[in-house]
Formats: structure tokens, sequence, C-alpha cells
């Protein structure tokens, strides 16, 4: 079989795995019975979860560990309600891209903008993804050193899970399989309980939003991080092709976008229990102040006890390792469709080996980089969280560009506050890239 018969080969196996889907998806469609009903929203449900969960990655855990062991629950936990928002606007936005066109957001942007803004945007992903992977390794082996295994010996674990997974399911299984590990996130929620935070603090929160300390370059790289945490480019390449590889419909969307609302809640409430926890645990107590995710696993064993401290450690490793595989399935997705090599989780590795190398290479470049000695990890997260934040804007314009295009959305296109919203964001985040620049610069300033 030549080459272009082979791929063409693939491109069937691929319609047809993924028509099978479809397939059961319109037979719970046609039933006006509630359980039925109610299994076609479990049924479709599950990308817009795995994004939001897998946002609450490792990094996102340190990053938010360190944020309330830093600046304690006052600033912060306000401004990650609003950052949820921002994620589900943003999100909601490529469900329906992904549901019309049936298309992957980098096969868009290829297919539509050309060559150039293809390869611009394919190594905006790819130095993402790769930065990002090594944040979600060193979650894994810092989590993991809390039992006593050797760093390297945790990456190679979390390597082989990643693998395992990705090459020997199909996609209906792989997510699945993904959302039992991404439904472990929920133990930060009765780890805040366990410190017996003060709620009125929290509550007062809201009604006293200051920020801590004043505005300095410390904490506008803070607050950089937490937004390059939230909303990240790998999460649009992410879901888009989520999605498509799901065989999701423009019947499908309002479904996607519950599905979406639910992710972005849970991310919103995992996220502010840590802030939350640590806020209580570590905040004010000597050097917590110094991003070091060890001694702040350290402190949560001397307040919490060791179940306490064995919680927090396992969620570690359950961040590192769902994002790990969304971020693994994201650089190969985009790869895949920038390329137009076979892309879909559907198929075998031995037909579509090309598909799920470029994912897999990145992950292992990742782990090889945090296994290397004294590495500044804690700092090394948060840079990777600021350059996510740096790098969303270009990659928001593009989704605005092709969520407005009337020729491939139709009737589908982005509603007047939509487009507002989106700006909005894209202001936001480019005000504050500009405003850490200008304190980095100018830091008198400040």
């Amino acid at each position: 079989m030549n080459k272009n018969a082979s791929v063409a080969f693939d491109y069937m196996e691929e319609l047809r795995l993924r028509a099978e889907d479809q397939a059961r998806v319109n037979a719970l469609r046609q039933s006006p019975h509630f359980l039925k009903r109610l299994l076609l929203l479990i049924t479709l449900i599950g990308p817009g979860i795995l994004v939001m969960i897998a946002d609450n990655d490792a990094g996102g855990v340190i990053t938010y560990a360190q944020t309330g062991s830093t600046y304690g629950i006052g600033f912060f936990v306000p401004a990650l309600i609003v950052g949820g928002i921002i994620a589900y606007v943003v999100q909601e936005m490529t469900v329906r891209l992904g549901a019309v066109t049936h298309r992957g957001h980098a096969e868009m942007i290829w297919g539509r903008y050309g060559a150039f803004w293809g390869w611009f945007s394919l190594i905006d992903l790819v130095i993402a993804n790769v930065l990002t992977l090594i944040t979600e390794f060193i979650g894994i082996t810092v989590g993991m050193s809390v039992f006593g295994v050797p760093p390297v010996f945790s990456a190679l674990g979390g390597l082989v899970v990643d693998a395992g997974i990705l090459l020997v399911l199909r996609y209906r299984s792989w997510e699945r399989v993904s959302l039992w590990i991404a439904a472990g996130n929920l133990v930060f929620v009765p780890l805040a309980l366990m410190a017996h935070p003060d709620w009125h603090a929290v509550a007062l929160s809201f009604s006293r939003w200051t920020v801590p300390g004043g505005m300095t370059a410390a904490f506008l790289f803070v607050v950089l991080a937490n937004f390059g945490t939230t909303i990240a480019p790998w999460m649009l390449f992410f879901q888009q092709s989520s999605v498509v590889d799901k065989g999701l419909t423009v019947q499908d969307v309002r479904h996607g976008q519950i599905d979406t609302a639910l992710g972005s809640l849970m991310m919103v409430v995992v996220a502010i229990a840590i802030v939350v926890l640590t806020g209580t645990v570590a905040y004010g107590h000597p050097g917590a102040a110094q991003y070091d995710i060890q001694q702040i696993i350290r402190l949560l064993g001397e307040r919490l006890g060791p179940v306490g401290q064995s919680l927090f450690a396992l969620g570690l490793v359950e961040a590192g390792t769902i994002a790990a595989i969304a971020l693994t399935a994201s650089t190969s997705w985009a790869m895949g469709e920038a390329f137009h090599w076979p892309k879909s989780i559907n198929l075998p590795w031995r037909k579509a080996w090309r598909f799920y190398v470029p994912g897999l290479a990145s992950a292992i470049l990742a782990a090889a980089i945090v296994l290397i000695p004294h590495a500044p990890l804690g700092f090394l997260n948060l840079t990777v969280q600021v350059l996510a934040s740096i790098f969303m804007p270009a990659a928001l314009l593009f989704l605005l560009l092709l969520l407005n295009d009337r020729e491939i959305m139709g009737e589908h296109v982005n509603r007047r506050w939509q487009n507002v919203s989106a700006i909005v964001i894209v202001a936001l985040l480019v005000g504050l890239n500009g405003l850490y620049g200008i304190s980095v610069v100018f830091p008198k300033l400040f």
C-alpha cells in the first residue's frame, strides 16, 4: 500500500470509528425517556471537564499553593472566580468551533490563514506544552518524594501511565479513564476543610478586595502566573480537537456548553480550596513566601498531620498525571492536524505512530529536564505559568478571527457580548503583561 493510499485508509478508519460513536449518541437523542436523556448528557460530557480539571494541573496546584502561602486568602479568592468565568468564555468558543467545523484548532489555522501563521501557532503551542509538561513532572516527582520514591522512578512512572493510556485505549475509553483520574483533583476540597479556615475572612475577601503589600513586581508576577494557569494556549487546541475526536456536532453544542460550565465550576472550587488551605496553614510562616512547594508540604504535615500531607502529595501527583495526559494529546492532535497525519486517539499506534510520537516525545523531554540536579523548581513553575499568559493573547486573537468568520461558522458566529468579552480578556492579559514589564524595567515606579 503506497503512502497516499495508507493515509486515505487511516482517514476512513477515523471516520468509521467516529460514526459508530455518533450513531450511539443519535440513538440516545431519539429517546424521550428522562433516563436516556440523562445518559445522553453523561455520554457527551468529557472534553470540558477534562480541559478544566487538567488546567488545575501540578503547575496550577503549586502556583495556587505558593499564592496562598505568600498573599493569604484576601485578594486571590475573588480573582480565581473571575478567572473561572474567563476560562468558560474562552473555552465555550472552542466547543462551537469544533462542533460546527469538525476540524481541530491547528487544522483551522493552517487551512484558513496559511503556513506562516500555522507554523507560528504550532511552534507557540509546542514550546508552551513542553514548558508546561515540565511543571507536571515537577508535581509528580515532588509529590512522590513524600512517599520516598526517587525522582527518576516517579518521572518514569508518570511517563508509563501517560503512554499506556494514550497508546492502548481508543478515544471513548481514553476519555473515561482520564475523567476517573481527574476526579482525584477534588481531594483538595476536604483538605481545605481539614485546615479549619476562617470562613469569615474568606467572605470578607469579596467586600475588601485589596492588593496585599501593594502593587509590586513580585505581586504582578504572581497575578500573571495565576492567569497563566487559568487560561493557556494548549486548552484551545485540546478541547477543540477533543470535541472533534469525540464526534460532537452542532446538535451537541448545548451539551458541550454544560460540560464546559461544570468543568469551570470544578476548577474554581478546587483552586479556591488550595488557596484557602495554604493561606490558612502557611501564610505568615517564616520563609513560606520563598516559592518552595516542598516547604509548604512540610508545613501541611506539621499542621494537618501525615494524612493531610499524604493527601496533598497524592493530589499533586494526580494533577500532574491528568495534565500530562491532556498536554500529550494536545501536542499530538496539533501536529497531526498541521501535517495531515492520522489525528485520532481511535487509531492503533502501529497505524498512526506519527500521531503519537510528537506528544510522547515532548513528555520524555520534559521529564528529562525535571531530573536535572538542583534545578530551581519553584521559580521555574511560576515562570512557566507567566509565559503561558504571555503566549495567550495571540492564541485568543486567532480564536476570535475564526469565531467571527461567517463563511465557516454560519449562524454560530460569536455574538456581540462574546466578542466584547474576548477583547476585554485580551486587553487584560496585554495590560498585565505590560505592567509587569514596566515593573521589571522601572521597579521604582511601583
